[in-house]
Order: structure tokens, then sequence, then C-alpha cells
């Protein structure tokens, strides 16, 4: 299973901390089959900690990271100072990447989903935990298959979310 490779969670610290919260949860729960870096438990860091001491200890992390996730919430697009920078490094680093609708829809959401990631290949799923553990399972190997000059949105089909008993 791939997301044992350590997966990065990129989200709204602010408006987004609820969505977080659940994935830690299914982390936590012995009976969940789901695991990611918790890239937000940086110590020492404070909020005392200055930007490029953040960004540094941000980019040890996605060193060591195979996939990420980027929770979408309705203010994500307008975020730069970090989750703009985060998702930059991840397309340079070359990192799959799941972005993952707090909305539900099941394709990018235009009017959500932050401008440096449109037209790149990445899979988009609705905040369920099934699918967001398919992708985490099949994405990167998708993604590391895929041909490199291929772009845009990715999404699974109805069938899959049939499948997975998602309705």
């Amino acid at each position: 299973m791939s997301y044992r490779n350590k997966t990065y969670v990129i989200f709204d610290g602010d408006e987004d901390m609820w969505a977080y919260r659940f994935m830690r949860g299914w982390k936590a729960n012995d009976n969940i089959d789901f695991d990611f870096l918790d890239a937000h438990d940086l110590k020492p860091l404070t909020d005392k900690a200055g930007e490029e001491t953040v960004k540094r200890r941000l980019r040890e992390r996605l060193g060591n990271t195979k996939q990420a996730i980027v929770l979408i919430g309705e203010k994500t697009k307008n975020l730069h100072r970090f989750v703009r920078w985060e998702l930059q490094a991840c397309i340079d680093k070359d990192i799959p990447l799941v972005a993952v609708n707090l909305n539900g829809l099941r394709n990018q959401d235009a009017d959500r989903c932050p401008p440096v990631i449109r037209d790149k290949y990445v899979v988009h799923v609705p905040f369920k935990l099934k699918i967001i553990q398919y992708a985490l399972d099949n994405f990167p190997g998708e993604y590391s298959r895929r041909d490199k000059t291929s772009i845009g949105a990715r999404h699974y089909n109805e069938s899959l979310y049939r499948d997975l008993g998602i309705v």
C-alpha cells in the first residue's frame, strides 16, 4: 500500500482544521488502514517561528514524501504564504497530489481549486475515507506511469464510487 510511504497533508489551518482532525482520527483508529506524515506536528516550531524556518522544516518533510493530499476548502485557493508554496514544492519535486474537495465534489472544483494545480495531473476526490484511501493506494502508480506530457485534472468514474459503496 503506497500510502504507508508517508503522505503529506496540505490544508488551510484556520478554516479546515476539522477535516484534518478527521484524518488524524482515521489514522489513530486501529480498525482503519490509513496513514500519513503529520507535517503539522513540527517540533520545536511555534507560532513565533519565522516563515523561512517553517518552510525549511516543511521542505525537509516533503523530501521524505511519496504523495500529498491537499484539502480544498472554501478559501484554499487564496492561500499563498504556505499552501501555494507547499503545492509548488510538490510540483517541483514531482510528488503525486490528491486534491480532496471538502464540499463533496467528485471532480475539480473550478471555484475552489488553487490555480497552481488547476492544469496539473492531479486527481480530485470528495472528502470520503474510502475514495481517499483508494486514491492513495492507486494514484501514485498511475502518476508514475503517466505520459509526462499529460496534463489536467483527473477524477474517478461513478462506477468506482458504486464499487466502493459511496453513493
